[in-house]
């Protein structure tokens, strides 16, 4: 008997992604930005688009990789790197993303003292990553379930890094997980940690430094060191696309 094969799930298409990334606010984005290292992008992906990429977790034919958190000290849980071709939805967001924090990403260059500038298209930047022998995608997606959590950290993957990246909460809060806030911290120089919870909706994407973000202090502009992560699942299953820039080697 001849063994069936088995068509990879893709997500649903959007071809109203681009509009709503448009219409989204960005100069209060930018002022939330440099205020604070993070911002909010509301109602990113419609329930459906959620769900329909959070269904494709179990499928590896997506994916290049698997890690479990546990085994590397990285906290409790699993997540998955995509493979490239992208799923449609997934390789349409990043550059229109890209496109609209590329300008932040410079500006936030020049303040720290950095000489490094990007390309005005996702597709030179990727160029320039894979150049440099960073050829392996980057978008991942993430699975909790109850008492996993997230240590907090930084995606660096190589050379090349855009200081900013997303992350999209594909899952419900209070119907399909309790606990599992999105938090960041932010170590400033001599002083105490600060943290920030942001809160997350189905569908809204939270935008927020990978690395370092410039401050202006009383002596000048100095570095502020990032790391984010995830708290405690307090119940049920939560999926997570997190939408990186820049590939690894």
């Amino acid at each position: 008997m001849r063994a069936t094969v088995r068509k990879p799930t893709q997500p649903v298409p959007s071809s109203n992604v681009g509009a709503r990334v448009d219409a989204l606010k960005w100069p209060q984005i930018t002022e939330e930005l440099d205020a604070h290292g993070c911002a909010l992008l509301k109602r990113l992906l419609t329930p459906d688009e959620c769900r329909a990429i959070a269904s494709l977790y179990p499928d590896d034919a997506h994916f290049r990789s698997r890690i479990v958190m546990s085994r590397h000290g990285f906290g409790r849980g699993e997540y998955k790197y995509f493979s490239y071709p992208l799923p449609e939805l997934i390789a349409g967001l990043r550059p229109l993303i890209y496109a609209r924090l590329k300008d932040v990403a410079d500006r936030w260059n020049e303040a720290m003292g950095i000489n490094i500038r990007y390309p005005d298209r996702h597709e030179a930047f990727l160029k320039r990553c894979h150049d440099a022998g960073q050829t392996r995608p980057t978008p991942l997606l993430l699975q909790y379930e109850a008492g996993d959590y997230n240590c907090l950290h930084q995606d660096l993957y190589g050379e090349h890094v855009f200081p900013l990246q997303v992350a999209i909460l594909l899952s419900e809060p209070g119907r399909d997980f309790t606990g599992g806030e999105f938090v960041l911290t932010e170590q400033r120089p001599r002083m105490q940690s600060r943290a920030e919870v942001m809160p997350l909706a189905q569908g809204d994407g939270v935008v927020f430094a990978v690395h370092y973000r410039p401050v202006q202090g009383t002596r000048g502009t100095y570095r502020v060191n990032m790391r984010h992560g995830v708290s405690r699942i307090r119940s049920g299953r939560r999926h997570t696309l997190g939408v990186i820039f820049h590939d690894s080697k």
